[in-house]
């Protein structure tokens, strides 16, 4: 879509080079940008030709550049220990769109659009992920992506703030995960996704997201009871209602889910 609104795309080529104004948005790979009328903004900054390398493996994690897009992460090789890396693809094929679309898509704007179903949503916070935030003097900060999708298209995102990468740990990334996914229609928008992984120390955490608002990580010390499991999702009170799914049914479907969770890691 023609985005009539635009004035300019500026071209980033450092920090200084990021500076944005009331009425500018960074630009990455444009899939959600594009797709529908923004007549709020005026430029778009483009992050693409900052040259942050895509996907960084280290004896600490994976490192991803906002930048990253879906195809590179899920191109990504094996890499030995590390049990969970078959969510990446398991929840990119959960993004309601084809193929083609990860070769543009990016992992930082998946999170930073916020939406209930966000396939790096899912990932990144089933795998303890922390987001890495630049500032607008110059600085930078860091908090879980748990915490970082504060809701329907909202994040923690200040003025000027971009988001400058994702950090996955070794150690999520070493543990035993199982994925689980429920959609109205057989290709239809994720009505709710629920992931567990279990922690070495015999623990579970589960994450939940499309059926709710924001993400939400439940994690228990040792692996929970059918009962505990299921009153732990009980407290959760912001179960997601769109056309594509209403409360009552992500939440039956999220329990049902998450039995199939425990039941796998148990």
């Amino acid at each position: 879509m023609d985005l009539t609104s635009l004035d300019r795309i500026r071209a980033a080529h450092d920090r200084t080079e990021l500076a944005l104004g009331p009425r500018s948005a960074p630009l990455a790979g444009g899939t959600w940008l594009f797709s529908e009328e923004q007549p709020h903004l005026e430029e778009l900054v483009d992050l693409t030709t900052l040259g942050w390398p895509a996907v960084e493996v280290s004896s600490s994690g994976l490192l991803l550049a906002a930048t990253c897009t879906i195809r590179t992460l899920v191109d990504l090789p094996p890499v030995p220990g590390w049990t969970s890396q078959h969510l990446v693809a398991q929840c990119a094929r959960s993004l309601v769109a084809s193929e083609k679309i990860w070769d543009w898509a990016t992992v930082g704007g998946n999170l930073c659009v916020a939406l209930p179903a966000g396939a790096m949503t899912s990932l990144t916070v089933a795998l303890d992920a922390t987001a890495v935030v630049w500032t607008p003097d110059g600085g930078e900060r860091r908090e879980p992506v748990a915490s970082f999708v504060t809701g329907v298209r909202t994040t923690t995102l200040g003025p000027g703030e971009v988001l400058r990468a994702v950090s996955i740990p070794t150690e999520a990334l070493a543990q035993p995960a199982a994925f689980r996914r429920v959609a109205l229609t057989r290709h239809g928008r994720s009505g709710a996704i629920v992931i567990g992984r279990r922690p070495a120390d015999g623990g579970l955490v589960v994450t939940l997201t499309a059926g709710v608002t924001r993400p939400q990580r439940l994690a228990f010390s040792q692996l929970p009871g059918s009962d505990e499991l299921r009153a732990a999702i009980e407290q959760v009170d912001d179960w997601y209602d769109d056309p594509h799914g209403a409360p009552d049914w992500r939440r039956a479907m999220t329990l049902r889910l998450a039995e199939q969770v425990r039941e796998e890691l148990a």
